[in-house]
Formats: C-alpha cells, sequence, structure tokens
C-alpha cells in the first residue's frame, strides 16, 4: 500500500483497539522519516482524525522532536508494546473482591481474565457490557451485565471501581460516558477508584488540554467520553503499578510538541 494510502486509511479508521492503530501508524510514519515537513504534515492529520487517542499523540510527539525519526518511532513502538500495565493491574487486584468496570476498556479487559477470583459488574455503556461479560465468563470469571439505570447501585456496593484512561492530563482523565457519575458515587460512599493509564496515555498539559478539546465537541451529555478531576482518584495504574496520584503523574516522557495542533489537515 501506497504511504499515503495508508495514512489517509488509518487516519479514517474507527473502533479498532489502540495498539492497532499505532502500529498502522508507526508503519505509515516511518516513510515520512526522511521527510521533516511531509512528517509534521502526516502527524497533524492522524492527531486531527484520531483526537481522543493519546497514545497517537504520544507517539507524533516523541517523532517530530526527534532528531532521529525512524529511530524514535522504533523505540516508541517497543515501549507500548511491552507495557506491563495489564499484568501489573492483575497482580495488584484485592483477593476476592467485587469490582465496578464500564463498558469494555480495552486493557481493563486483558487483565480480568487473569483473576478468577474477582466479581466484575459491568456496566452497560455504549452497550458495550454484554460482550465483555460473555467474554469473561468465558474466561471462568464471575461477572454480572448491570444496566446504566443500576451504575450507582453497583459502585456502592462494590470493593473497587476501575475506570481506563484514554488520555490523562495533570488535573484529571479522559475516560468513557459515565466514569465522573462512577467516581463521584465511589468517593460518596468511600469505594476506591482506580484509574488505569497505560503507555502513552499521560499527556502534559499543554498537549492534554487540545486533545480534550478536540475529544468533546457540541454538548457535554452526547459525548462518547467525559472528563473525570483526579481529586476523585486514589490510585493511577500504569507499566509500574498502582501509585498515589501525585507519583504516577511524574512519569510522563510526552515532549511538547504544539504544532500538532496547529491548523486543519484535510
Amino acid at each position: 500500500m501506497h504511504p499515503v494510502e495508508r495514512l489517509r486509511y488509518v487516519a479514517r479508521a474507527t473502533g479498532y483497539p489502540q495498539d492497532v492503530v499505532l502500529g498502522e501508524t508507526a508503519r505509515a510514519l516511518a516513510s515520512y522519516a526522511s521527510d521533516p515537513q511531509g512528517l509534521i504534515t502526516a502527524c497533524r492529520r492522524m492527531v486531527q482524525r484520531q483526537p481522543g487517542s493519546a497514545p497517537l499523540v504520544w507517539l507524533c510527539a516523541r517523532v517530530v522532536c526527534a532528531g532521529d525519526a525512524r529511530a524514535e518511532i522504533r523505540a516508541a513502538m517497543e515501549e507500548f508494546e511491552a507495557d506491563r500495565t495489564a499484568i501489573e493491574l492483575a497482580h495488584a487486584l484485592p483477593d476476592e473482591s467485587s469490582v465496578v468496570v464500564l463498558g469494555w476498556p480495552e486493557t481493563i479487559s486483558t487483565a480480568l481474565p487473569r483473576r478468577g477470583d474477582v466479581e466484575v459488574l459491568v456496566v452497560d455503556v455504549h452497550r458495550e457490557g454484554g460482550g465483555l461479560v460473555m467474554r469473561l465468563v468465558d474466561a471462568d470469571v464471575d461477572a454480572v451485565d448491570v444496566p446504566v439505570a443500576g451504575l450507582g447501585a453497583a459502585v456502592a456496593n462494590a470493593d473497587l471501581v476501575l475506570l481506563e484512561a484514554t488520555a490523562l492530563g495533570p488535573s484529571a482523565f479522559l475516560g468513557v460516558a459515565g466514569s465522573l457519575a462512577a467516581a463521584a458515587v465511589a468517593r460518596h460512599h468511600g469505594v476506591p477508584v482506580w484509574v488505569v493509564a497505560g503507555v502513552g496515555r499521560l499527556l502534559p498539559e499543554r498537549m492534554w488540554l487540545p486533545v480534550c478539546e478536540r475529544a468533546l465537541p457540541g454538548d457535554p451529555w452526547d459525548a462518547d467520553d467525559e472528563v473525570v478531576p483526579l481529586s476523585l482518584v486514589d490510585r493511577i495504574v500504569g507499566p509500574t503499578g498502582p501509585l498515589p496520584v501525585a507519583e504516577a503523574l511524574r512519569r510522563t516522557d510526552c515532549p511538547v510538541a504544539t504544532e500538532l495542533f496547529k491548523g486543519d489537515v484535510i
């Protein structure tokens, strides 16, 4: 496939896992490694067309700020593919606990089948919960399909709420719709809230703000995602396991590359 066609294909793709999007993006960007201006244009196009993908912003920022674009693409992808967040989360879950998750979060859903001793209350956000329940049951995990109307009751009766960040900033994270309500109810009932944010999700302020602006257009109640303040979070789970919020925020390795958000590229 021609590099330009590959770039257009990936830019327009929706609903694919982040590892697929990042892998295809990396291959497309490698074709522009010797063309700095073409590389920036390609990165802008990807960021514009995939507005809520923090890993893609992280990859593009690292590439445009690197002296050797090809080597940086390789290094970033190796780090992303070696992400231990799901493994560390599985190890850290309290024994025989009841946990709440929303929809079908990528990293969390990879971790849960490793722990057959937990009960998972899956809130059916975006009608994805039923599919995750079937997958967990097939893996011998006790899972319950909870309607959205039961979110508050599920959280109030759980031992832990697991929320997944599609992007994480210095004071808030971007999560699936319902995350704010789940975190607020959990805080009221004294239920711990862990936010799962793997490699590439943590962004510095100047990269986090434009990601939010592009990912949340129009009326917030109609959006698929929402912003949740970190004041409602107890731990952030990353490649080294659960950490206090302040400590976890120190691990960002995304450089500031605001040129990625300048202008619209068709």
